[in-house]
């Protein structure tokens, strides 16, 4: 009788907090629906993919629409960027992996670089760019998982392209970015139309209109319309359009407008690419199985740290408590220090360690080394081989990347996305904010659902703004070439060589429970991003609250590793140990208490890219959406 009341107790006790933590208000109401939920990063690309939903489409052709859109409003990506996703297929039960990054050209290799004196490949400008993968991306989608048209889903952003209200946010940051426009001549073109004037960018809400992007658009329309009419089958006609882009009249035309400002990409660069089908990788955390893309991205770091942080009692240390804020980081640090280390293309050679990495074996290794008192500030990568049964061949490269951890000044926090950024008063000051941006760099989020229970989750980036456009195509050329790598000894698995994908921050999510949908969740912010998300995701899981309190919930930072985007030095990306960033909101006693155990502190209003996410309610069988508080993200359900 004890033994039943006792269990009655504990479970009202978990009950009461659960209960109560859905109760807490949030600054954003959440989202519920009964049929559908479309969430991105801008309010009218949501409509976009409302659009889709009310002509009967489903949460692919859905977020194709976003996906469409958002490129349009150049919300940090356009349409020569890259695209990667992860969508559950109802019928087949399984999570499938999308793979539309696109490749270093032919001419992009070490030694072209190193000869032009770059420490890594160029941050910006045409040399900057991969081949495009989003417009490959969004057919590939479609042709095999969609159930509309090219044209029906390119419908919202060909009326965008064709003039709309551009928001502050993009307007602004044209303006800010204009100097760098100017030495682009077809950018300059597009995206200056008051060239001369005080301000040269577009003004908010003023009519902005993309008419070469809009010739692009409807010739892919123009290629499934025929195709459709010759009597092919609706995912032919849709591949028609693809075909136009990479091979025929569009590709030649992209082509030409990237070698004339000094571009590596080909024509058989276009026709070679093709988007990848891949396998997700999976864990199980306490009954939940998270999916993330494979190696190229950095989606495996969260998978090895869910790993470390399941053997741990998060509940008793309680949540942003300093040891778990301290345990949390140190776990971060290692998981990003094999990341930064062992992730790369899994199509090129070598072959990266990931049975190693993924296996609990290891994150119990790894999880010992924790110093439960301090931070160790020379953590680098681990040996993850012997639990794969290899030796490791680059023990002289980690023993090399132990002597350049930099211990230098805290980075300002204010990302380029960000229309609150503050203007730095010194050089030091601009200095410290250019490091933070570069961290903070980000893209956008799509996440769709419907009642018959596909999820889909996006995360596309590429082409931000300041971008090259390719000629008359009106398509902004991606700039991710800057995430490869020039030197084995930072990473052998992440050099640059032509027909190659570089290591991308980009890292869509999608969960399941007793074998359906549990949540599809992202957000925007370069290396932040998983450091975001694992900790939205243990606020749902281990803490009780709903998808819209965890979006806004506060969390920490850590710029304890390699920054993958910005920065022409290895000085540039240098891990910062014992950085840390917080909320504002945080207790000035946990603050103190975690400046004992070694860290260096800054606090900001805001320490997280947008996090949007979709969770099924099973109880109800209703959608419930979050989308963050800041940022321009929004959702539309029904």
């Amino acid at each position: 009788m004890r033994r039943c009341l006792t269990c009655f107790l504990f479970g009202f006790i978990i009950f009461f907090k659960i209960t109560f933590a859905q109760s807490v208000p949030t600054q954003k109401p959440p989202l519920h629906g009964r049929h559908w939920m479309a969430i991105t990063g801008k309010p009218l690309a949501a409509t976009a993919g409302s659009i889709l939903f009310q002509k009967g489409g489903n949460a692919v052709d859905a977020a194709c629409a976003m996906l469409a859109a958002t490129c349009t409003m150049w919300d940090v990506l356009s349409w020569g960027g890259e695209t990667q996703a992860l969508l559950y297929h109802p019928k087949l039960k399984k999570v499938i992996a999308i793979n539309a990054m696109g490749v270093a050209p032919s001419g992009a290799t070490v030694s072209f670089f190193k000869e032009k004196g770059y420490a890594f490949p160029p941050e910006y400008g045409p040399l900057a760019a991969t081949t495009p993968g989003t417009p490959g991306g969004i057919c590939y989608l479609l042709a095999n998982y969609g159930t509309k048209s090219l044209k029906e889903v390119l419908a919202p952003a060909m009326e965008l392209a064709a003039g709309y209200p551009i928001e502050a946010q993009t307007a602004n940051s044209i303006e800010r970015a204009k100097e760098r426009i100017k030495q682009w001549k077809y950018s300059t073109q597009v995206l200056l139309p008051h060239l001369g004037e005080k301000r040269e960018a577009p003004y908010a809400g003023e009519i902005f209109k993309q008419e070469d992007l809009l010739k692009t658009l409807t010739k892919m329309v123009e290629a499934e319309t025929t195709a459709l009419r010759a009597g092919k089958s609706r995912k032919d006609a849709i591949m028609a359009a693809y075909d136009r882009f990479y091979r025929g009249d569009i590709a030649a035309d992209f082509v030409k407008g990237v070698q004339e400002q000094g571009g590596l990409i080909t024509l058989q660069d276009l026709a070679n690419w093709k988007p990848i089908e891949e396998e997700p990788f999976t864990i199980n955390y306490k009954g939940i199985d998270v999916y993330k893309l494979s190696q190229w991205t950095q989606g495996p770091s969260l998978l090895q740290a869910l790993q470390m942080l399941e053997e741990i009692d998060l509940k008793k240390l309680g949540y942003n408590s300093p040891q778990y804020i301290h345990t949390l980081y140190q776990v971060l640090n290692m998981t990003f220090a094999d990341r930064d280390f062992y992730y790369g293309d899994p199509n090129k050679q070598p072959v990266e360690p990931m049975t190693g990495l993924l296996s609990k074996a290891y994150a119990k290794e790894r999880l010992a080394q924790i110093d439960t008192s301090k931070n160790i500030a020379t953590i680098g990568p681990g040996d993850p081989y012997p639990h794969q049964g290899e030796i490791n061949p680059y023990t002289h490269f980690i023993e090399q990347l132990r002597i350049v951890q930099d211990s230098g000044s805290f980075r300002q926090v204010t990302p380029t996305h960000d229309q609150r950024m503050a203007n730095a008063g010194t050089l030091y000051e601009q200095i410290e904010q250019d490091y933070q941006e570069r961290l903070w760099r980000g893209t956008t989020t799509v996440e769709a659902a419907d009642e018959e229970g596909w999820f889909i989750s996006i995360t596309p980036s590429g082409g931000w703004i300041p971008a090259v456009i390719a000629g008359n195509t009106g398509v902004g050329l991606s700039q991710r070439m800057q995430s490869f790598v020039l030197d084995s000894a930072l990473n052998p698995f992440n050099v640059v060589e032509p027909g190659k994908r570089p290591r991308v921050t980009l890292t869509p999510s999608l969960a399941l429970k007793d074998g359906e949908p549990y949540m599809a969740f992202g957000v925007q912010g370069g290396d932040t991003q998983d450091q975001n998300l694992v900790q939205f995701f243990l606020n749902v899981v281990e803490f009780g609250m709903t998808v819209q309190q965890a979006a806004e919930a506060s969390n920490f930072n850590t710029n304890q590793l390699w920054l993958s985007l910005g920065g022409s030095t290895i000085q540039d990306r240098k891990p910062r140990p014992g950085q840390l960033l917080l909320n504002s909101r945080t207790p000035s006693a946990t603050i103190e208490a975690l400046k004992k155990k070694g860290y260096q502190i800054k606090t900001e209003e805001r320490t997280s890219g947008p996090i949007n996410a979709i969770l099924l309610d099973k109880r109800f069988r209703t959608l419930w959406g979050g989308s963050s508080n800041h940022g321009e993200d929004y959702g539309i359900a029904w």
